[in-house]
């Protein structure tokens, strides 16, 4: 599943293309993916112009014109193309070969604006059809079922020490299990979390409450580990993600932040801090695989 790098990284894929530009035509060739397409889906859409292009933790958020939310979640295998009349191949190398047939081509946006000559088209793909659209006026986004109840982005300004202890004070869950909850906070993925937890230097098993003191305030290690989630999110956003098994970027191109994976299927490897004499273990938590050194997070 795409992490929250791996989205921007398309974000800004698509952005020069999308943003500013008029849909002029849509292809809804499927009457649904995970979930069913409005019935007026291509109606509200046609026409529009895509004001803005954004993300809220997984979700790509197209602003339109007439008020409405295009809300696109590539799921497993879902990634969209830019095509125009000059370059209709994608360039860049692939991790696994991508899908060439057009039946899994399943919904194309005919643009016309700035970043957009005509005959461009925007093109979602996705075999294994995990991922979704659907519509939504932007007043009412922040009830949405898929919004309502987010935690902060782990990019913005809101997620800070105090903020992250209040939310993790007498809870009696792992502190792994508590970074993957989206009410936590929006966005973070077991990746990540891996991650981000080698670099703060803290076992993935500690209760999620050693953020907090008894009183409520953010612990030393909670004002690590916000430190260690904003870098590691920023280093992979600048790498283009980490590019695992079917994702691509919106260019076809590859990110290479898996290739700087300090513990994230390292299994065996010796750990990467500089003085630690450990290896790198995994193991298990809620049905997840946990990759940590025991020697050094404690």
């Amino acid at each position: 599943m795409p992490e929250l790098p791996e989205v921007e990284t398309v974000r800004r894929g698509l952005q020069p293309a999308m943003e500013g530009a008029r849909i002029v035509r849509v292809e809804q060739r499927r009457p649904d993916l995970r979930f069913p397409f409005p019935t007026d889906f291509v109606d509200r859409l046609t026409g529009q112009a895509i004001v803005s292009l954004g993300r809220r933790a997984k979700y790509l958020l197209a602003d339109l014109s007439s008020g409405d939310v295009l809300i696109m979640h590539l799921g497993m295998s879902g990634s969209f193309r830019v095509e125009t009349p000059e370059t209709a191949l994608l360039p860049g190398s692939f991790h696994m070969e991508r899908s060439k047939s057009a039946a899994h081509d399943h919904v194309v946006f005919h643009l016309a604006g700035p970043g957009a000559p005509d005959g461009t088209a925007v093109i979602y793909n996705d075999p294994r059809r995990f991922g979704f659209m659907t519509l939504c006026p932007r007043a009412e986004l922040h009830r949405h079922p898929f919004f309502a109840g987010l935690g902060p982005e782990p990019t913005g300004n809101s997620l800070d020490a105090a903020t992250l202890a209040a939310a993790c004070w007498h809870r009696k869950t792992s502190l792994k299990a508590a970074l993957l909850d989206q009410r936590i906070i929006a966005g973070l993925g077991n990746i990540y979390v891996c991650e981000a937890l080698w670099r703060a230097g803290l076992s993935p098993k500690r209760s999620a409450s050693c953020l907090a003191t008894k009183a409520g305030a953010p612990s030393v290690r909670a004002e690590r580990l916000v430190v260690a989630i904003r870098e590691t999110i920023a280093d992979a956003i600048a790498a283009g993600g980490s590019s695992l098994r079917d994702y691509v970027h919106a260019d076809g191109s590859l990110g290479y932040f898996q290739h700087s994976f300090s513990v994230y299927d390292r299994e065996g490897t010796p750990c990467r801090h500089e003085g630690c004499t450990g290896t790198v273990r995994r193991i298990v938590q809620s049905g997840r695989s946990s990759f940590f050194c025991p020697t050094c997070q404690r």
